[in-house]
């Protein structure tokens, strides 16, 4: 994917690329609830238009965040699993999550909990990045 970036700076560039609201919730929806199928995203909370989620998937599998494949046991479905790339987005969504936690919850108190208590986020994030990797092997084992 040819890409254009709006200037040299390091954070405009990630965010030209993930700065989207629909990105970050589709890694987030595979990264934490093991999402792998279209209609999977679909039925995600946030209710993502059908051609709006297309489009993101195609934008990350070309930016090689997200693979497409197909499971070994149902060749006519198309499943996406995080590559590497995308697996080491887990603490940009941790840092997100704990910072809307703090910051954004007295403007909707209704926002999940997410108490990470006295387990360091560096641990969650260890754990939540191997037990996707664990994921990912049962599904391409299938």
């Amino acid at each position: 994917m040819d890409k254009k970036f709006r200037s040299s700076c390091i954070i405009a560039s990630a965010l030209d690329i993930i700065g989207d609201k629909w990105s970050l919730l589709i890694i987030r929806d595979m990264l934490m609830h093991k999402k792998k199928g279209f209609v999977e995203f679909v039925n995600s909370d946030e209710g993502v238009a059908t051609n709006l989620l297309s489009a993101r998937l195609k934008m990350l599998e070309s930016l090689n965040i997200i693979s497409k494949r197909k499971l070994p046991s149902n060749k006519k479905e198309n499943i996406y699993l995080l590559t590497e790339m995308g697996i080491d987005m887990a603490p940009i969504i941790m840092e997100l999550v704990v910072w809307s936690d703090k910051y954004v919850r007295p403007y909707n108190p209704r926002m999940n909990s997410h108490d990470i208590g006295d387990i360091h986020k560096n641990t969650i994030v260890e754990n939540t990045q191997k037990e996707y990797r664990e994921f990912v092997r049962q599904v391409i084992a299938e």
